[in-house]
């Protein structure tokens, strides 16, 4: 059973976040709080009490604009604590979304907040309370990923992702079409598409062999363009690469 804490200086909108926290099965406890400092002074007293103490938080709904300290701040400043809660972005604005991942969040659920939507990010937060392994980015389909934003789910081909970006705990993946972060790093991405034909180029960048036009060679240094952008390859990935690019053009 999860215990939240529900952040919006916008009462209606706090009022609203409440009810539907308190009438999911999932959540056993959700206050309010007005502003980002109030919440810090919550969160602080909830870390003082323990995981099991009467003012423990387990997850924090937070709004992004909000006079003062506004949610981007406050979470940062969770970012620094040694056992902080998860965080789920409830906002009306898609534009910080990216900056929201960076900070780790679970979920980003858009305002007007509906019902389904918010149950869908409480759900995350109770399956990665007891440890954050991440959002499987596989499922039953292997071919396809599913990324959202925003309330929206879309499922992008694997064979059209040009390259991966290292982001933390999160990885970009770039297409002909944008950029999708997940919430999964780079590594498993490596060790579950290796027989797919990507392939590690950098400690932050994975490449799709098949999205790779040229190999570039300048004054000792080795990159790659795939799907329209130069990506730089490590010493320790050049041989491996140009060996597994000799014998993709001769089969």
């Amino acid at each position: 059973m999860l215990r939240a804490l529900a952040v919006d200086d916008e009462r209606p909108s706090l009022e609203e976040l409440l009810y539907l926290l308190n009438a999911d099965p999932r959540v056993t406890a959700a206050e309010g709080a007005g502003d980002a400092t109030e919440a810090l002074r919550r969160i602080n007293r909830a870390l003082a009490s323990g995981p099991d103490g009467p003012d423990a938080v387990d997850v924090v709904f937070l709004d992004i604009q909000m006079p003062g300290l506004d949610g981007l701040d406050l979470a940062r400043l969770l970012t620094g604590f040694a056992a902080p809660p998860l965080i789920v972005f409830v906002t009306a604005h898609e534009d910080f979304a990216v900056q929201a991942f960076d900070l780790k969040a679970v979920d980003y659920v858009l305002k007007p907040v509906r019902r389904e939507r918010l149950a869908e990010a409480v759900r995350r937060a109770d399956q990665l309370r007891p440890a954050a392994t991440g959002i499987p980015v596989s499922g039953p389909d292997p071919d396809h990923v599913p990324v959202e934003l925003g309330g929206v789910t879309r499922f992008v081909a694997v064979d059209d992702i040009t390259h991966v970006e290292a982001r933390g705990d999160y990885a970009r993946l770039h297409t002909a079409n944008g950029a999708h972060l997940v919430r999964i790093p780079l590594s498993a991405l490596e060790e579950r598409w290796r027989g797919r034909g990507f392939v590690r180029i950098h400690r932050r960048h994975l490449v799709a062999l098949r999205h790779i036009g040229e190999l570039r060679l300048d004054a000792g240094s080795v990159s790659v363009l795939a799907g329209g952008a130069k990506l730089q390859v490590s010493r320790r990935h050049a041989r491996e690469l140009r060996d597994l690019l000799m014998r993709r053009t001769a089969r």
